[in-house]
């Protein structure tokens, strides 16, 4: 216990927590879709335990695909559990053994058989997927964890961090002991939280700044007419909710993946979806952003070439004829244009979308932007300008990026910190099975043979994980055999040519009548039957 913390820390943190304990909202909000996804794990556990067959899907189908952990988390996690099932479970059985050991014990005989590989991340992120497995033992208990939120809630109430260099155990056991000192300083002001979950739910609350402290929540208890404007903004973010969703049923991912672009786009401003092409990414960009502007005049496309530079993107001077005189004009670039009318529109979302960025010379096409984009709340002069601009909150670029093109090496250091990065792979969510899911999806079922074959050619471009081979060749609402085969010798063979230079034996593995006879001997083996039941999952769960 840190004997450190000031009271006067202490009392402000659980006056906060009073008010938002005061507004009634903590099981609404926070406990109720915990105490649920206890059960689901727990459900799973037992299959867990008592070794039945059906425990992976259980487990898959009881782990969520966003808050708390994200669907990239429980994308990876799902692909260890296929690749290496034996060690998955008796790693499961371990972490969820029916005895007396300690929690900290519990992570540490999971974590020896749980691969850095299994899931991508750091020590947090790892001990965030722990934490939601050990729901299934008992929510109330061993309630969800997260490094930074609950790293802001040590700095908030003076209680000292975990020791660099802490393990997954070592950060949980520590969260729990602030949950436990939680619950006690609470009691002392009068709080009385019933257990850690109770504690924990706060915690997350008061992250997201909803502490009861806005004028709404203190004027709800005065009169029933602002529990109208109430009811109206949460049917109005029901309906932003319910077309968020409808758009991800159009586009066949989960929702979940697009209300974590949306996640990044608020943090950052700036993403960039990159991975082989075929793979959607500027359809997603267009579409989501149309939707996230609510109107297709705010949002704009520009395409990089080798050719394009700053006076083009964002502002430079143009030959001009007047009155029979050539001369120069100073013209602004769609960069610029689109800025502005953001910055006279501070209520609407406007958008960028920047196609095939990295084709570009990045340093000499964005100029000053290097600087704006970091530094959004500053103003700086043009090139040819001495008026001063700047990016405005409002004004979100969403880039794409072939990464099967060469010139990616141009993405500079400096630029790629500037931007989150979403990825867009074949083998990996949402792109893995797009295709199956849209073949069953119009119905085209006696088609289906062509997702086996794109997944067989992929196998056999593994080395080579950027030259994958895309679901949009084949994505034809009238697709037929003939449809197919032109796609695949006009589309697809000259692609995977220019990949494979120099390897020209290599190249009779790609024939689309070898592939096919090949996926057709295979037969249910090579379908994955794991397909239906994590697809059904991802798109259903609502996190």
């Amino acid at each position: 216990m840190d004997t450190s913390v000031t009271n006067e820390k202490w009392d402000e943190y659980v006056a906060r927590a009073q008010k938002y304990f005061n507004t009634g909202l903590l099981h609404s909000e926070e406990n109720d879709y915990k105490i649920e996804l206890g059960r689901e794990i727990a459900v799973a556990r037992q299959a867990v335990i008592d070794g039945e067959p059906e425990w992976a899907s259980l487990l898959k189908k009881g782990l969520p695909s966003g808050n708390p952990i994200t669907w990239r988390t429980k994308a990876d996690f799902s692909d260890w559990l296929d690749e290496s099932p034996d060690s998955a479970l008796e790693a499961l059985q371990l972490i969820w053994a029916e005895d007396t050991s300690s929690i900290t014990a519990r992570i540490r005989a999971f974590t020896n058989l749980f691969p850095q590989s299994a899931i991508k991340g750091k020590v947090g992120t790892r001990a965030r997927f722990i934490s939601v497995l050990l729901m299934g033992l008992d929510v109330e208990d061993n309630p969800p964890f997260g490094l930074t939120v609950f790293n802001k809630a040590y700095d908030q109430t003076g209680y000292n961090r975990s020791e660099s260099g802490s393990d997954e155990a070592d950060l949980y056991d520590h969260a729990l002991g602030f949950l436990d000192r939680f619950i006690e300083e609470a009691t002392t002001r009068g709080l009385n939280l019933r257990h850690r979950l109770d504690a924990q739910s706060i915690i997350w609350a008061l992250n997201q700044g909803r502490d009861g402290a806005s004028d709404e929540d203190d004027l709800l208890q005065v009169g029933s007419e602002l529990q109208v404007t109430r009811e109206e903004w949460t049917r109005s973010v029901e309906k932003v909710l319910e077309e968020r969703r409808a758009l991800a049923d159009k586009l066949l991912i989960p929702d979940e993946f697009l209300q974590q672009i949306e996640t990044l786009l608020d943090e950052k401003r700036q993403v960039i979806f990159q991975g082989p092409p075929g793979t959607g990414k500027t359809y997603l960009a267009q579409e989501f952003a149309k939707h996230l502007a609510g109107s297709d005049e705010q949002v704009a496309l520009v395409q990089f070439h080798p050719s394009y530079a700053y006076e083009d993107f964002v502002q430079g001077y143009r030959p001009i004829l007047k009155d029979g005189q050539a001369g120069f004009e100073l013209r602004n670039g769609p960069l610029t244009r689109i800025a502005k009318r953001a910055q006279k529109d501070p209520d609407g979302n406007y958008f960028l979308i920047i196609d095939e960025i990295n084709r570009g010379n990045l340093a000499k096409v964005f100029g000053e932007l290097y600087f704006l984009l970091e530094y959004r709340d500053q103003e700086i002069n043009l090139q040819y300008s001495d008026e001063p601009f700047l990016l405005p909150d409002n004004l979100y670029i969403i880039g794409t990026m072939n990464t099967a093109d060469r010139s990616i090496a141009l993405v500079d250091l400096a630029l790629r910190r500037r931007f989150y990065f979403v990825e867009f792979h074949p083998d990996k969510w949402p792109v893995k099975d797009l295709l199956r899911r849209w073949l069953e999806e119009k119905s085209l079922s006696k088609m289906m043979w062509i997702s086996d074959v794109v997944d067989l050619a992929n196998e056999r471009l593994g080395e080579d994980r950027h030259a994958a081979i895309g679901p949009s060749y084949f994505m034809n609402p009238d697709l037929d055999e003939s449809k197919v085969r032109r796609a695949w010798e006009h589309g697809v063979l000259p692609y995977i040519e220019e990949r494979l230079f120099g390897q020209d034996d290599r190249l009779d593995e790609f024939n689309l009548d070898t592939l096919k006879a090949e996926v057709a001997r295979g037969g249910a083996d090579s379908e994955d039957g794991d397909t239906n039941d994590d697809g059904a999952e991802v798109s259903g769960d609502a996190g």
